[in-house]
C-alpha cells in the first residue's frame, strides 16, 4: 500500500510538471523576446537607410540613365513656345516649309542625346509650356524660361544656360518718350507683355498706371507697337534684338533690371534623377562650346525668312 501511494504521488508531480510546461509557449525562453526587438529594431534601421534619398547631382550620367522617369518611356518630352526668337521659332527653307528651330531647339536635342532618349516636341504658347510641365504631360519646358521664384511651385528649374537681359521696347519714333523707367508710367501709355510671362511682372513693377496689355504671343506685340496700337513692351533682350534687325523702326529704349538675368530649362516636380541628368548636359554643353554655336545659329536663322507661333493641323503656316 505504502509503495502504491509512493508512485501515486511520482505520477501526479509528472503530470503537474507536464501541465506547467505545456502553458509556455513552444520554443520561448527568456531571451527571445528581447532577441524579437532586436531583429525588428534592425529590420526598421534597415528601412530609415533605404528611405535616404540619394545625392543624385553627385552622380554621372551613367549613374543617372537607369534612374530616368520620363512621361512617355524611353522619350524626352520637350514643351516650347516658337513664338520667340532666337530661343524657338519656324524657319523657313527655300521650299517654303517650316522647320522648328532655335538654340532651346538644338539644346533640347543635345539634351536628350546626352541621355540617350528620343526626343519630342510639343508646341504650344507659352501659357501651354507652363501647364505642361505642371501635369507632368511634358518632361521640360524650353521657352526662355527664367527661373522665376514664382513658378517654383509647379516646376524646378535647371541651372542657368543662357545669360541674356530684359528690355523695353518701342518704335523709334517714340524712343525719346522714355529716357528712363519712370517715363512709361503713365496712365495714357498702353504697354505690352506675353501672357504669364515674367515681363508681365516688370510690367506691373515698373509701369503700374499703364494701361497694361497682356497677349500670348511675343509676335502680336510686335505686330501691335509697329502699327501704333502700343506705346511700348517689355521683352526679353534676345529676343528683342532679334526682331529689331528684321523690322528696323523697333528699337529696345532701356534697359530694365531684372534679379534673373538668365534662362533655365523647366523640369518636372519630383523628378531629381532627371533634373540631374539635364544639368550634366547643359554643363557639357556651355563646357565644349557647342551652347555657343547654337546660340550664333539661331541667330543667324532668325535674320531670314521666319514664322513665329503655332502652325495649323496640316503642320503648315497658319493663315
Amino acid at each position: 500500500m505504502k509503495k502504491l501511494l509512493t508512485l501515486l504521488l511520482a505520477l501526479a508531480m509528472v503530470l503537474s510538471l507536464a501541465a506547467c510546461g505545456g502553458d509556455k509557449p513552444s520554443g520561448d525562453s527568456g531571451s527571445s523576446a528581447p532577441a524579437a526587438d532586436s531583429q525588428g529594431s534592425g529590420s526598421e534601421d534597415a528601412g530609415d537607410a533605404g528611405d535616404t534619398e540619394p545625392d543624385y547631382a553627385s552622380m554621372s550620367i551613367d549613374e543617372l540613365k537607369p534612374l530616368l522617369k520620363t512621361a512617355v518611356d524611353g522619350t524626352l518630352t520637350v514643351a516650347t513656345s516658337p513664338d520667340f526668337a532666337p530661343y524657338e521659332f519656324y524657319a523657313i527653307d527655300e521650299s517654303g516649309k517650316p522647320d522648328l528651330a532655335g538654340f532651346d531647339i538644338a539644346l533640347a536635342g543635345y539634351v536628350a542625346d546626352y541621355l540617350g532618349l528620343e526626343l519630342e516636341f510639343t508646341p504650344i504658347d507659352f501659357d501651354g509650356v507652363l501647364m505642361e510641365v505642371q501635369t507632368k504631360s511634358a518632361d521640360l519646358g524650353m521657352a526662355g524660361l527664367s527661373p522665376d521664384p514664382k513658378r517654383m511651385n509647379i516646376m524646378d528649374f535647371t541651372d542657368i544656360y543662357y545669360k541674356g537681359g530684359q528690355s523695353f521696347c518701342c518704335v523709334q519714333g517714340n524712343k525719346d518718350l522714355f529716357p528712363d523707367l519712370e517715363s512709361t508710367n503713365k496712365s495714357e501709355y498702353q504697354i505690352g507683355a506675353q501672357t504669364g510671362s515674367i515681363q508681365v511682372d516688370l510690367a506691373q513693377t515698373n509701369s503700374p498706371d499703364a494701361d497694361l496689355i497682356q497677349l500670348a504671343k511675343v509676335t502680336d506685340i510686335i505686330a501691335e507697337l509697329l502699327a501704333g496700337k502700343m506705346d511700348g513692351a517689355y521683352i526679353e533682350t534676345a529676343v528683342a534684338e532679334s526682331y529689331a534687325k528684321n523690322y528696323p523702326d523697333l528699337c529696345i529704349a532701356l534697359d530694365v533690371p531684372y534679379d534673373v538675368s538668365g534662362s533655365a530649362i523647366g523640369v518636372v516636380k519630383d523628378n531629381p534623377a532627371l533634373l540631374a541628368a539635364v544639368n550634366l548636359a547643359i554643363a557639357s554643353a556651355l563646357e565644349d562650346g557647342s551652347m555657343d554655336q547654337f546660340v550664333a545659329e539661331a541667330n543667324e536663322l532668325a535674320s531670314g525668312e521666319t514664322y513665329e507661333g503655332l502652325l495649323d493641323a496640316e503642320g503648315n503656316v497658319a493663315e
